[in-house]
Protein backbone atom coordinates (compact mmCIF):
# COMPACT_ATOMS: atom_id res chain seq x y z
CA UNK A 1 0.00 0.00 0.00
CA UNK A 2 1.32 3.44 -0.93
CA UNK A 3 1.90 5.78 1.97
CA UNK A 4 -0.20 8.92 1.70
CA UNK A 5 2.13 11.89 1.95
CA UNK A 6 0.62 14.75 3.94
CA UNK A 7 1.11 18.45 3.32
CA UNK A 8 4.03 19.28 5.61
CA UNK A 9 4.72 22.75 6.99
CA UNK A 10 7.06 24.18 9.61
CA UNK A 11 5.57 26.88 11.81
CA UNK A 12 8.26 29.58 12.04
CA UNK A 13 6.55 31.23 15.03
CA UNK A 14 7.34 28.17 17.17
CA UNK A 15 10.59 27.02 15.56
CA UNK A 16 14.24 27.98 15.71
CA UNK A 17 15.46 29.93 12.69
CA UNK A 18 17.60 26.97 11.54
CA UNK A 19 14.89 24.32 12.12
CA UNK A 20 13.51 22.19 9.31
CA UNK A 21 10.18 20.41 9.12
CA UNK A 22 10.19 16.86 10.46
CA UNK A 23 9.61 14.28 7.74
CA UNK A 24 6.36 12.30 8.07
CA UNK A 25 8.34 9.03 7.75
CA UNK A 26 10.25 9.96 10.93
CA UNK A 27 6.99 10.78 12.72
CA UNK A 28 5.40 7.48 11.63
CA UNK A 29 8.40 5.57 12.96
CA UNK A 30 8.13 7.44 16.28
CA UNK A 31 4.44 6.52 16.45
CA UNK A 32 5.27 2.88 15.70
CA UNK A 33 7.89 2.75 18.48
CA UNK A 34 6.00 4.72 21.14
CA UNK A 35 4.77 2.65 24.05
CA UNK A 36 2.45 5.02 25.93
CA UNK A 37 -0.08 7.39 24.38
CA UNK A 38 -2.47 9.89 25.92
CA UNK A 39 -6.00 9.80 24.48
CA UNK A 40 -8.19 12.89 24.66
CA UNK A 41 -11.94 12.48 24.15
CA UNK A 42 -14.84 14.86 24.81
CA UNK A 43 -17.37 14.21 27.55
CA UNK A 44 -21.08 14.75 26.80
CA UNK A 45 -20.96 18.07 28.70
CA UNK A 46 -18.03 19.29 26.56
CA UNK A 47 -15.26 18.80 29.11
CA UNK A 48 -12.13 16.96 27.97
CA UNK A 49 -11.26 13.49 29.22
CA UNK A 50 -7.59 12.46 29.02
CA UNK A 51 -6.22 9.02 29.82
CA UNK A 52 -3.02 7.08 29.11
CA UNK A 53 -3.27 3.91 27.05
CA UNK A 54 -1.38 1.61 24.71
CA UNK A 55 -1.69 1.86 20.93
CA UNK A 56 -0.23 0.32 17.81
CA UNK A 57 0.51 1.88 14.43
CA UNK A 58 -0.74 -0.37 11.63
CA UNK A 59 -0.94 0.63 7.97
CA UNK A 60 -1.57 4.36 8.13
CA UNK A 61 -3.54 4.58 11.38
CA UNK A 62 -3.26 4.30 15.16
CA UNK A 63 -5.32 1.69 17.01
CA UNK A 64 -6.30 1.58 20.66
CA UNK A 65 -8.73 -0.47 22.71
CA UNK A 66 -10.99 0.15 25.66
CA UNK A 67 -13.58 -1.71 27.66
CA UNK A 68 -17.25 -1.37 26.84
CA UNK A 69 -18.79 1.22 29.14
CA UNK A 70 -15.48 2.88 30.09
CA UNK A 71 -15.55 6.68 30.08
CA UNK A 72 -13.63 6.97 26.80
CA UNK A 73 -15.95 4.50 25.04
CA UNK A 74 -19.02 6.35 26.35
CA UNK A 75 -17.55 9.64 25.11
CA UNK A 76 -16.89 8.18 21.65
CA UNK A 77 -20.56 7.23 21.30
CA UNK A 78 -21.45 10.95 21.16
CA UNK A 79 -18.30 12.49 19.70
CA UNK A 80 -15.71 10.51 17.75
CA UNK A 81 -13.17 13.36 17.55
CA UNK A 82 -9.98 12.48 19.42
CA UNK A 83 -6.36 13.40 19.88
CA UNK A 84 -3.63 10.87 20.63
CA UNK A 85 -0.40 12.27 22.06
CA UNK A 86 2.97 10.65 22.63
CA UNK A 87 6.56 11.73 23.05
CA UNK A 88 9.52 12.01 25.35
CA UNK A 89 9.12 13.51 28.80
CA UNK A 90 12.22 15.68 28.38
CA UNK A 91 12.82 19.30 27.46
CA UNK A 92 15.89 19.12 25.22
CA UNK A 93 15.49 15.91 23.22
CA UNK A 94 13.00 13.83 21.33
CA UNK A 95 9.92 14.34 19.24
CA UNK A 96 6.47 14.85 20.71
CA UNK A 97 3.56 14.05 18.40
CA UNK A 98 -0.15 14.87 18.50
CA UNK A 99 -2.44 13.00 16.10
CA UNK A 100 -5.95 14.36 15.55
CA UNK A 101 -8.71 12.36 13.87
CA UNK A 102 -11.94 10.46 14.33
CA UNK A 103 -12.07 7.19 16.25
CA UNK A 104 -13.90 4.51 14.30
CA UNK A 105 -14.80 1.15 15.81
CA UNK A 106 -13.02 -1.83 14.23
CA UNK A 107 -15.08 -5.02 13.94
CA UNK A 108 -13.43 -6.77 10.97
CA UNK A 109 -12.04 -10.02 12.34
CA UNK A 110 -9.14 -10.20 9.89
CA UNK A 111 -7.91 -6.75 10.88
CA UNK A 112 -8.50 -7.54 14.56
CA UNK A 113 -6.38 -10.72 14.24
CA UNK A 114 -3.51 -8.70 12.73
CA UNK A 115 -3.83 -6.06 15.46
CA UNK A 116 -3.91 -8.67 18.24
CA UNK A 117 -0.61 -10.06 16.93
CA UNK A 118 0.91 -6.56 16.80
CA UNK A 119 -0.23 -5.79 20.36
CA UNK A 120 1.43 -8.90 21.71
CA UNK A 121 4.61 -8.42 19.63
CA UNK A 122 4.94 -4.84 20.86
CA UNK A 123 3.82 -5.12 24.48
CA UNK A 124 4.50 -8.75 25.39
CA UNK A 125 2.44 -11.82 26.30
CA UNK A 126 0.53 -10.06 29.08
CA UNK A 127 -1.20 -8.15 26.24
CA UNK A 128 -2.40 -11.28 24.44
CA UNK A 129 -5.86 -10.83 22.93
CA UNK A 130 -8.07 -13.34 21.19
CA UNK A 131 -10.64 -12.18 18.68
CA UNK A 132 -14.20 -12.99 19.61
CA UNK A 133 -16.98 -12.83 17.04
CA UNK A 134 -20.56 -12.01 17.95
CA UNK A 135 -22.92 -13.17 15.21
CA UNK A 136 -25.82 -10.85 14.58
CA UNK A 137 -29.18 -12.30 13.68
CA UNK A 138 -30.13 -10.00 10.83
CA UNK A 139 -30.34 -12.55 8.09
CA UNK A 140 -26.87 -11.69 6.82
CA UNK A 141 -24.97 -14.11 9.01
CA UNK A 142 -22.32 -11.49 9.61
CA UNK A 143 -20.67 -10.83 12.91
CA UNK A 144 -18.70 -8.19 14.70
CA UNK A 145 -15.39 -8.82 16.35
CA UNK A 146 -13.87 -7.61 19.59
CA UNK A 147 -10.76 -8.38 21.58
CA UNK A 148 -11.02 -10.65 24.59
CA UNK A 149 -8.26 -10.34 27.17
CA UNK A 150 -6.71 -13.03 29.38
CA UNK A 151 -9.24 -12.25 32.12
CA UNK A 152 -12.15 -12.71 29.66
CA UNK A 153 -12.91 -9.00 29.54
CA UNK A 154 -14.10 -7.54 26.27
CA UNK A 155 -12.15 -4.73 24.63
CA UNK A 156 -13.48 -2.64 21.76
CA UNK A 157 -10.87 -1.58 19.21
CA UNK A 158 -10.81 1.83 17.56
CA UNK A 159 -8.92 3.15 14.54
CA UNK A 160 -7.72 6.74 14.26
CA UNK A 161 -6.58 7.78 10.80
CA UNK A 162 -4.81 11.14 11.12
CA UNK A 163 -6.52 14.20 9.68
CA UNK A 164 -3.95 16.56 11.16
CA UNK A 165 -0.84 15.83 13.18
CA UNK A 166 1.73 18.01 14.91
CA UNK A 167 5.34 17.22 15.68
CA UNK A 168 7.35 19.11 18.26
CA UNK A 169 11.07 18.54 17.76
CA UNK A 170 13.04 19.47 20.84
CA UNK A 171 16.54 20.79 20.40
CA UNK A 172 19.11 20.96 23.09
CA UNK A 173 22.64 21.71 24.12
CA UNK A 174 23.90 19.34 21.39
CA UNK A 175 22.87 21.88 18.75
CA UNK A 176 19.47 20.46 17.80
CA UNK A 177 16.70 22.79 16.74
CA UNK A 178 13.28 23.27 18.24
CA UNK A 179 10.62 23.04 15.55
CA UNK A 180 6.88 22.65 15.18
CA UNK A 181 5.76 20.69 12.12
CA UNK A 182 2.15 20.30 10.99
CA UNK A 183 1.03 17.49 8.72
CA UNK A 184 -2.36 17.79 6.97
CA UNK A 185 -3.89 14.75 5.30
Amino acid sequence: MAVKQPETTLNPAYSDTHATATDWAEAREALRRAEVFWLTTVRPDGRPHVTPLLAVWHGEALYFCTGRGERKELNLRDNSNVALTTGVNALHRGLDIVVEGRATRVTDTGLLQALAQEWEAKYGPEWHFTVTVTVTVTGTGTGTGTFTGPDDTEALVFEVTPTTAFGFAKGGPEGGAYGQTRWRF
